[in-house]
């Protein structure tokens, strides 16, 4: 990987350069959200169970979780631009072979292709973003990478639901071919003359197996978790005790030996190991929030998918407004109180929602995502900043792949959690709930006399009413667990230390 001097390096023309680093994050984090919306259109047509359906977006979250860290030893052995550029054309590639394959073991094997693939795009858009850009600028250049980062997995479902009605599911992979392509070639026209510095270090095979293990093993119980019933189901147990073999294994050899394949030595530095809890939790947070909402919404108060997606889609609107202020002004502010308000603002916002009833209207579920748009807003730029600041240029990439695998995991952790937090405490408030009704209860009585007296639709009725309010007391519980989670993070992020700006000290911090 290239020292100092390639971060000196202007494109000709920044502006098609941003566009062309965007466009490949922006199509790959779409990709993450854009299959779940087809996954029953996908299911019904390649002949498969709506459980084995799940493989699909499964597949591409263990490869990729996978291939994140390794993003730091690609690109000092390929160079950052290399790297960047087939990464993205073996991404069209693989969605090409997505889009074409007429089997359920074809279409997630081309997965687990697109999901390693896409690994290094991420981490390298934001590693040549901050080289391009002089320090002055850098802030811009993360805000606009925040903006993607936010818009893309709202835009996702919204957009794949609207191809499959509107074509067919193979055309939520095509339309990655001509961005990509686009992309890739934009790159190389504005990086041909940028400096390359590359260096043959061995490759840590012993370091790359127990990665893939515990990793592997990781993101498939936490995918298949819920389904399964967690420690209920024995292929749930196993998968848990190899993870953790494999997990344990991988910090103890990468932390002992020379050349590792995954720098853990990285949280030696206190802004990178302060950045990346607040990162993970806040995103944490951020995708539980996105990933609980539209499903009530559909389950419990009879949204469409669409209404549900146009409901929960407001919280796009701040950012994009908001990015190119934030990234101009950020630096002449304290990240910490930047990042401390966006925690304050999507907290306050959990509180808000958890003063929810299930006579809640649209347009209030909607003002709240508006309101929670500001803490978004300000909640990427600033922590990725604090995350990257005291670390040396040459780490760079390293720490950019570190931080995004630890932030996909715990997109993943959230995933699981959040739906088992919220289905447990709906059927705890359940019998809770059914402990006091009773035939002897005048209550009760009188309700059952407004559904036509006691009959088995009528006890239908009355329980599913009773479903209903337990499972709108479990999203108030969430809500509020969440907000304090928030506040919590407020406390974290004045655990860094400045300077955050591009005079940070490449060895300071630690």
């Amino acid at each position: 990987m290239s020292n100092d001097a390639p971060a000196s390096f202007t494109p000709p023309s920044l502006l098609l350069c941003t566009i062309g680093l965007s466009l490949a994050t922006f199509m790959q984090v779409l990709d993450t959200t854009i299959a779940n919306v087809a996954l029953p259109t996908i299911s019904g047509n390649l002949g498969v169970s709506s459980e084995q359906g799940t493989w699909v977006i499964t597949s591409f979250a263990v490869s990729n979780a996978i291939a994140l860290p390794l993003t730091g030893w690609l690109s000092r052995r390929f160079g950052e631009v290399k790297l960047f550029i087939w990464a993205t054309i073996l991404f069209v590639m693989a969605s090409f072979l997505c889009g074409i394959s007429t089997s359920m073991p074809e279409l997630v094997g081309f997965r687990v292709l697109q999901g390693v693939v896409a690994g290094p795009l991420y981490p390298m858009t934001q590693t040549l973003l901050i080289a391009v850009y002089p320090p002055a600028k850098r802030g811009m250049a993360l805000a606009l990478l925040a903006m993607v980062t936010v818009v893309a997995p709202i835009a996702g479902p919204i957009l794949g639901g609207w191809i499959t009605d509107s074509y067919s599911w193979p055309w939520i992979f095509f339309i990655n071919v001509p961005i990509g392509l686009f992309a890739a070639f934009v790159v190389r026209q504005q990086m041909a003359e940028r400096p390359v510095t590359t260096s043959r270090q061995p490759m840590d095979y012993v370091g790359l197996i127990t990665l893939i293990i515990g990793v592997g093993a990781l993101q498939v119980v936490l995918d298949k978790g819920n389904d399964m019933d967690w420690f209920e189901s024995n292929f749930i147990i196993i998968g848990s005790v190899i993870a953790a073999i494999g997990l344990v294994a991988f910090v103890i050899w990468e932390m002992t030996d020379e050349h590792p394949v995954v720098n853990l030595r990285l949280f030696a530095y206190r802004n990178f190991r302060v950045g990346t809890i607040a990162l993970v939790a806040g995103y944490s947070g951020f995708f539980g929030i996105n990933l609980i909402l539209p499903q009530w919404l559909q389950t419990q108060m009879g949204y469409t998918p669409t209404y549900a997606g146009l409901a929960v889609a407001p919280i796009g609107i701040l950012p994009v407004l908001m990015s190119p202020f934030v990234g101009k002004y950020a630096n002449k502010f304290d990240l910490r109180v930047l990042s401390g308000l966006s925690f304050l603002g999507i907290g306050a916002s959990c509180f808000m929602r958890a003063g929810f009833t299930s006579q809640v209207d649209f347009e209030h579920i909607a003002l709240v995502q508006l309101f929670m748009g500001a803490g978004i807003a300000l909640f990427f730029m600033p922590t990725l900043s604090i995350l990257m600041s005291d670390l040396p240029p040459s780490q760079i990439a390293d720490g950019s792949g570190l931080a995004t695998f630890l932030r996909n995991l715990g997109g993943s952790f959230a995933a699981s959690l959040t739906t088992w937090i919220w289905i447990r405490r709906a059927d705890q408030h359940h019998a809770y709930l059914t402990e006091s009704i009773s035939v002897y209860d005048p209550v009760t009585r009188h309700a059952l006399d407004t559904m036509g007296g006691s009959s088995n639709q009528a006890y239908a009725q009355l329980d599913s009413l009773v479903t209903s309010q337990a499972y709108m007391m479990s999203t108030v519980d969430y809500f509020y667990m969440l907000g304090w989670m928030f506040v919590a993070l407020i406390l974290v992020v004045w655990m860094a230390k400045p300077p955050f700006g591009a005079k940070a000290a490449p060895g300071g911090g630690h």
